[in-house]
């Protein structure tokens, strides 16, 4: 368990810069809920391996899972993709559910997370309303937004207090109820039918989410997602030593 005043290590992934998006933004989200941000990209996991010490681990998001994890051809429309990233972060995620160290996934993270538990991926939504990201001015990437409703007694009904949550969206991979993996839990799905978040029920706190609670500006999420957050590093701070 964290020493009582001590900020709980959390680490969280970076990799390949998306435009639109920030590893800076999740690294806020994390100290404004009381954790230290820990950058931890594939050579840092590499030098440390399974020696690493942390309380808590945060997937981020990024390219494209590769379709060969899970034994599918790539589809025309998955164009980015980084095969060593998507063995690092299986790693690094197989290592924290080993030791029931807190993990919070999010975007690629939760389809990674999906995938590390063999489950798969709807590799393009041909209909991408209302998932889609588009292009605002400059180089801002505007989010599409949609509801998602969650299930009862589920760690984000927890941590929200609620039922329904409205969020932003931008991807064009997807978990889909079919391709859930059989350990995981659904725990929030859009009206079309997207697995939008789901929980590791053998472990003690272990989520994931399609959308990007981490984001700031104009009509972004993070102040309405701070209980994600403080629920996540609350966990982190229970987390045993080692």
């Amino acid at each position: 368990m964290t020493p009582v005043g001590a900020r709980p290590r959390i680490l969280v992934t970076r990799a390949e810069t998306v435009v639109g998006e920030r590893w800076d933004d999740y690294a806020d989200r994390v100290r404004e809920a009381g954790g230290e941000a820990i950058a931890l990209d594939q050579a840092g996991w590499e030098r440390s391996g399974a020696a690493a010490s942390y309380d808590g681990l945060l997937l981020t998001a990024g390219v494209d899972i590769d379709p060969a994890r899970y034994g599918e051809e790539r589809a025309p429309q998955v164009r980015a993709i980084a095969p060593e990233r998507d063995a690092f972060e299986t790693a690094i995620l197989e290592d924290a559910l080993r030791r029931d160290v807190p993990v919070l996934a999010i975007c690629r993270g939760h389809q990674l997370f999906n995938v590390a538990a063999e489950g798969s991926l709807l590799q393009h939504l041909e209909e991408r309303e209302p998932h889609r990201a588009r292009r605002g001015d400059g180089d801002a990437i505007d989010s599409g937004w949609h509801d998602v409703d969650l299930a009862p007694g589920s760690r984000l009904a927890a941590a929200f207090g609620a039922r329904r949550l409205h969020v932003n969206s931008r991807h064009h991979q997807a978990v889909t109820a079919e391709r859930a993996a059989p350990g995981l839990r659904v725990t929030a799905t859009s009206a079309d039918g997207i697995v939008e978040a789901l929980e590791r029920p053998d472990r003690r706190w272990a989520v994931s989410v399609q959308w990007h609670p981490e984001m700031t500006g104009h009509l972004e999420m993070a102040p309405d997602q701070r209980p994600l957050f403080e629920a996540f590093v609350a966990a982190c701070r229970e987390t045993p030593p080692g």
